[in-house]
């Protein structure tokens, strides 16, 4: 049936909902912290979603954007309940879970940051991949932009907009792109149609970065103190001063990709539509799902199938469809 107008035949998005089929769990340093701590991900059930569990506070926080209260340097969730209790840098394994298809997980930490590991989403995939990956018995929620939604703040832009009608795919592009001073880093662009095998390939092992002459400002505000070479790619004007350089080409708008892709799908559902991100950032991220939520003319939200219609009057009229679901 592909070709037929008006109907997504290519999607990346599965029907069910997903979460992990065994506990695992590792250890490490978080990057603003400095603290060493466990993660460990746990099965859930359907309905769960996307929960962060502070064992040491037992304390738990729903992975969805009003519940970002600070963005600097990292996205941090706090407690609606408790305010004083908050887990941060999560954008590195929410964009894993993304990229996988996993909406439905328990993410167990022992202190107020998620380990920053290897400073990209790499290990994250590993540690999924060996705990392995299930359907469950529910359908899973997506939202459809409906009309552009956009943002600016601070010299940044982003935006939402619907994907074309009669394409052939149903899911969430991406094209980011970032002016730095830095000549190491320059002006540099990425467009990513979000799968797992473009996830895993273009831009998982793409690490985060910091400028040489902000570590120690950083540091004095109490941030980056679990940073090092191990974690982090700096830059110092013209020079990667990590020993064995970058990665892949590009890797700094690589990682802007990532981290959009995990600050993106605090929307709590699989997002259908296209983001673009001129210079932005975890602020800009979370300022375009919020003004995106406060419009609901430019959304809908559906439940998965295997193809979707863009030009059909009812969910009777969907092959495999998806239907529309109650607000």
């Amino acid at each position: 049936m592909d070709g037929l107008p008006g109907y997504y035949t290519e999607t990346a998005i599965p029907a069910a909902s997903r979460t992990i089929r065994n506990p695992i769990d590792c250890r490490g340093v978080g990057l603003h912290s400095g603290r060493e701590t466990r993660l460990a991900l746990l099965p859930a059930a359907a309905g769960t979603g996307i929960v962060f569990r502070r064992t040491d506070v037992g304390v738990e926080i729903p992975a969805i954007f009003d519940r970002v209260l600070d963005t600097r340097l990292c996205t941090k969730l706090t407690s609606a309940e408790r305010p004083d209790i908050s887990v941060g840098t999560i954008e590195h394994i929410m964009a894993a879970l993304a990229a996988l298809a996993i909406d439905t997980i328990i993410v167990e930490v022992d202190g107020p940051e998620v380990p920053i590991l290897d400073g990209s989403a790499a290990p994250f995939l590993f540690l999924i991949d060996c705990a392995g990956v299930m359907d469950l018995a529910a359908p899973r929620a997506m939202i459809e932009i409906l009309r552009a939604v956009t943002v600016s703040d601070k010299g940044a832009t982003a935006t939402f907009e619907p994907l074309p009608t009669g394409g052939s795919w149903v899911g969430l592009d991406l094209s980011v792109s970032i002016d730095f001073a830095a000549g190491a880093i320059g002006c540099q662009s990425l467009d990513l149609r979000l799968t797992e095998t473009n996830f895993r390939t273009e831009v998982a092992h793409a690490r985060t970065f910091t400028l040489a002459h902000e570590i120690e400002q950083l540091r004095a505000a109490g941030l980056a103190l679990g940073g090092s070479l191990d974690n982090a790619v700096v830059v110092d004007g013209e020079d990667v001063v990590n020993p064995a350089g970058l990665r892949m080409s590009h890797e700094f708008v690589r990682h802007k990709v990532l981290d959009a892709v995990g600050d993106l799908s605090l929307a709590g559902a699989a997002i259908i539509g296209r983001f673009t991100g001129d210079c932005s950032g975890h602020r800009t991220n979370n300022l375009l799902l919020r003004a995106l939520f406060a419009d609901p003319t430019a959304f809908r939200r559906v439940t998965a199938g295997g193809m979707v219609s863009r030009s059909y009057g009812s969910a009777m009229q969907m092959p495999l469809g998806i239907a529309a679901a109650a607000a």
